[in-house]
């Protein structure tokens, strides 16, 4: 992961985590798993892709994803998200129908949700990486690590931010957050797996009412 770069402000708030042995494994594994002709998601240049759109002052939300995507040309490093032309995911057109009901907007024709990243909603993923039509490929070799102390930082550190835990999985990360000063939002996860018991969860307009109460700008849903 050399050539990876991340945005100078989560650098330093991180730089304790790149230092430690878990975090040059993770890195150790992935370039071998590369040079044995393993394909894997989401390209390098994108592995950080969360963090290079949403700087660690300006997090207002955080979206907290499983692992991403493991077709060719769909993980974009940012949880949920597709680039544009690629088919919208089931979980994310059923974001959309509850993003209809909540606040009135019509579902995109696009699953690109970097919009969303540059108002401040931090799309994590707890595994940054994963193989190729192989989903949760990664999911034991340290990422969740580098994540859990991401989430705690955000607790630790900053005040007033919306956390979405949506599934059995993102709830269980619950425990990292300091529920006195943020807001944390539970509900199913969006897959139709879940038989619909994410429909009327209304997180979106929760987020905002909580934002504009602290005298923060909502986030514009609209893609």
């Amino acid at each position: 992961m050399s050539n990876v770069k991340i945005e100078d402000s989560w650098k330093e708030v991180l730089k304790h985590e790149f230092e430690q042995p878990y975090f040059q494994s993770i890195a150790a594994y992935l370039r071998k798993e590369k040079r044995n002709g393993k394909k894997i998601y989401p390209p390098g240049s994108l592995i950080f892709n969360a963090f290079n759109t949403t700087p660690f002052e300006e997090v207002k939300v955080v979206i907290l994803g499983q692992d991403p995507y493991h077709n060719p040309g769909e993980a974009m490093g940012l949880s949920f998200s597709v680039p544009k032309g690629v088919r919208v995911p089931p979980s994310l057109r059923n974001i959309y129908k509850e993003l209809q009901e909540d606040v009135g907007i019509e579902p995109p024709r696009h699953g690109d949700l970097s919009k969303w990243a540059e108002q401040g909603v931090f799309l994590l993923n707890a595994m940054l990486t994963v193989e190729h039509k192989s989903a949760g490929a990664h999911r034991k070799i340290g990422w969740q690590d580098f994540t859990n102390a991401v989430i705690r930082k955000l607790s630790d550190e900053r005040e007033g931010v919306v956390f979405m835990l949506w599934g059995g999985f993102a709830r269980k990360k619950k425990d990292l957050i300091d529920r006195d000063k943020h807001l944390v939002l539970e509900a199913a996860h969006p897959s139709p797996l879940a038989g619909g018991a994410y429909f009327g969860s209304r997180h979106f307009s929760k987020a905002n009412a909580y934002l504009e109460k602290q005298g923060k700008s909502p986030i514009d849903w609209s893609l």
